[in-house]
């Protein structure tokens, strides 16, 4: 698991992958960091964030994220990231749902969201595929690298995940 960063490396260090986080290109030592955080976190007594590897054919390829971002209204936001030689192919959406399957029947939550850049179109479809409401955008929510991000933000709600 320490030499998971290897493979985090092969796309978190590609300005493609992060040109609308706040993050990265990572260094060899960001990548090393972030697995060394992930594993801590998953050490953690309450635990509230939970990071997935995504492995297609033996190799690992991105990442899946679900942190609870409220424990009395029982609310989680899901994150992804796939090395892009491996967009287009429905990885992200089967992530995403598999996400939101985790949290709503695993971890009980009751609101599950996700927010991308809405210049990042790739990220929209696959949360309207999976059943997600778009709520609206929030202005200058994230530093990046270029500036202030807007974000859209899109919800699925336990009751609506039931009938999907």
């Amino acid at each position: 698991m320490e030499h998971d960063w290897i493979d985090v490396h092969k796309y978190a260090s590609q300005d493609i992958v992060c040109q609308y986080q706040p993050w990265g290109p990572n260094t060899e030592e960001d990548s090393k960091g972030f697995v060394n955080q992930v594993i801590e976190d998953a050490n953690q007594e309450l635990r509230t964030r939970f990071v997935f590897a995504i492995v297609y054919n033996a190799y690992m390829i991105g990442a899946g994220e679900l942190n609870i971002r409220d424990l009395t209204n029982k609310v989680g936001e899901i994150a992804y990231i796939v090395n892009p030689s491996y967009w287009g192919i429905g990885i992200a959406t089967d992530v995403a749902m598999l996400l939101i399957d985790f949290g709503f029947e695993e971890l009980k939550l009751h609101r599950i969201y996700a927010t991308c850049d809405p210049r990042n179109i790739g990220s929209s479809k696959v949360l309207e595929k999976v059943g997600m409401t778009k709520e609206g955008r929030i202005r200058e929510d994230l530093l990046i690298k270029d500036g202030w991000r807007d974000s859209l933000l899109y919800s699925l709600l336990e009751h609506e995940w039931k009938k999907i």
